[in-house]
């Protein structure tokens, strides 16, 4: 029996994808909410995909890893043929916007938003699609609310020749932003990169926070009738 998901269950919030100096920076956090539940803070939601690609995913976690389950077959198809070639990020990304449309059209859809970011032939790419099959590719982009809040920090400050350091400072400040402004956010993240001379998934890590803005202290003060 064909069970449709009419809405997601489980989630994970914003991807903040940005291109640096040697290949593709990723960043999300490690948390996961059932409902409005922050349920799970160790989801890591940053996957490599093949040589030559980055997967970030945002939405329902079991649709994401349905995704992941897809692309394990395309590699492994592709690796079957033994031709010395491989599918690069620009290939991959266009294979989910076909599955992401495709689901879509079915009344069934994958319920995420992804970014897809890798280098290959010194080639940087760097795209994202949502879960009706909506893409496009950029220097930079993001899911979720940080489609809102944190794309204005980028389209300020982000640099096409930005050393490894800055790039990471500069995605450490946009999840800031969004942990001190989505519910559904943890200061626990987690970063990777791909270059040329590989993938590296590191190791998830705490944000520094500080909650003594006034604005926090009485977030309801001037309005009136408020609680």
């Amino acid at each position: 029996m064909l069970v449709l998901i009419r809405y997601p269950y489980v989630t994970g919030t914003s991807v903040v994808g940005i291109k640096y100096k040697d290949g593709i920076l990723l960043a999300a956090d490690t948390g996961a909410s059932y409902g409005s539940t922050l349920r799970y803070k160790s989801v890591e939601r940053i996957k490599a995909i093949g040589k030559h690609s980055l997967l970030g995913a945002s939405g329902e976690i079991s649709d994401f890893q349905e995704i992941l389950r897809y692309l394990d077959e395309l590699i492994i198809y592709d690796d079957m043929w033994d031709d010395g070639n491989s599918l690069g990020p620009k290939e991959v990304h266009n294979y989910l916007t076909r599955v992401m449309y495709n689901r879509r059209n079915k009344f069934n859809p994958l319920w995420n938003s992804l970014v897809l970011g890798g280098v290959k032939n010194g080639e940087k790419y760097l795209g994202t699609v949502n879960m009706i099959g909506v893409h496009y590719e950029d220097n930079h982009v993001a899911t979720g609310f940080g489609n809102h809040l944190a794309r204005p920090i980028l389209r300020d400050e982000w640099k096409e020749d930005m050393s490894f350091e800055d790039a990471v400072k500069l995605l450490e400040k946009c999840m800031l932003v969004l942990l001190y402004r989505d519910r559904s956010a943890i200061n626990k993240m987690q970063i990777a990169k791909i270059t040329e001379e590989g993938t590296t998934v590191y190791p998830p890590y705490s944000l520094k926070t500080f909650w003594g803005f006034s604005a926090f202290a009485n977030p309801t003060k001037g309005a009136e009738g408020s609680w």
